[in-house]
């Protein structure tokens, strides 16, 4: 089973190319075969990516300005998709078609959509269109379109429908598979593992992180806030999910977390998880 690390846990470690090159080798050294990729981390972004990123806990850090296609080949590791939003590969699809090569992968993943409404059933079926659309355009090239989701794909738009219920039911599984994140459903109060089975073989990427708490100094309440943890250090049940995951046939698993590190340090983070993942995968 192929290991990836999410660059967007990489924005405060890979500033510099030296810096850069040290972190890709404690991670090729960690086992596991690569990265994540996202479009606005691989290229300059925006002051206003930059402080949005910053404000979700997420800096992206100056990666942007440094030669990831020479820094991946240097170091041995290889890309499991490239992020991207919807809006950019409707415009110009060949662009990000072209970059995705050039990484050698195969795989484009839109990562839901900001200011947008999950909740309006109309909208989210809209959103199905436009992704069976871009989907079509990817596969006649030879690539393959993922959605990834996070928590507010869980909002209703019937008292028994959801917003990923309507994804999954209007999407086209020729056109579009499913990268899926069972954290941040799990966060969301669902049972993960319901929707995994209920995606079968259209999930083909397994993003995963645990979640639980972390005591930080004395406690004033007997309540905890929960965030993300090292895997096999909180509360989830990853054993079980993993179980699922491998019977849907994914190609491969991609730890992402983006705070709460131990040591504050994520790549101590990554390593922590790397051993649980050499352990189950």
């Amino acid at each position: 089973m192929k290991k990836y690390v999410q660059q967007i846990m990489l924005g405060t470690v890979t500033s510099r190319e030296a810096h850069a090159r040290e972190t890709l080798k404690r991670i090729k050294a960690a086992g596991y075969d690569g990265l994540e990729l996202n479009r606005f981390m691989v290229h300059p972004s925006s002051l206003m990516v930059r402080m949005l990123t910053r404000a979700a806990g997420m800096p992206t850090g100056k990666g942007g300005n440094l030669d990831w296609n020479a820094l991946l080949k240097e170091s041995g590791l290889t890309a499991a998709s490239l992020h991207a939003d919807l809006g950019s590969l409707e415009r110009d699809a060949e662009e990000i078609i072209t970059e995705a090569r050039a990484f050698g992968t195969d795989k484009i993943v839109i990562t839901g959509m900001y200011r947008f409404d999950y909740g309006n059933e109309e909208t989210v079926k809209e959103l199905a269109r436009r992704l069976n659309k871009a989907g079509q355009e990817l596969k006649d090239a030879g690539l393959s379109l993922l959605y990834h989701n996070h928590n507010a794909e869980l909002l209703k738009v019937r008292p028994d429908r959801c917003a990923y219920d309507v994804l999954i039911d209007e999407t086209d599984p020729e056109y579009v598979g499913f990268e899926f994140d069972s954290y941040w459903f799990t966060d969301g109060g669902a049972d993960a593992k319901v929707w995994m089975r209920k995606l079968g073989q259209r999930m083909k990427l397994w993003h995963v992180t645990d979640r639980g708490t972390r005591r930080n100094g004395s406690v004033m309440t007997p309540i905890l806030k929960a965030d993300s943890m090292e895997l096999g250090t909180g509360n989830m049940d990853l054993a079980g999910l993993k179980e699922i995951a491998l019977a849907n046939g994914i190609e491969g698993v991609v730890l992402e977390s983006h705070r709460n590190w131990i040591g504050k340090d994520p790549l101590k983070s990554l390593e922590l998880s790397a051993e649980w993942l050499k352990r189950e995968l």
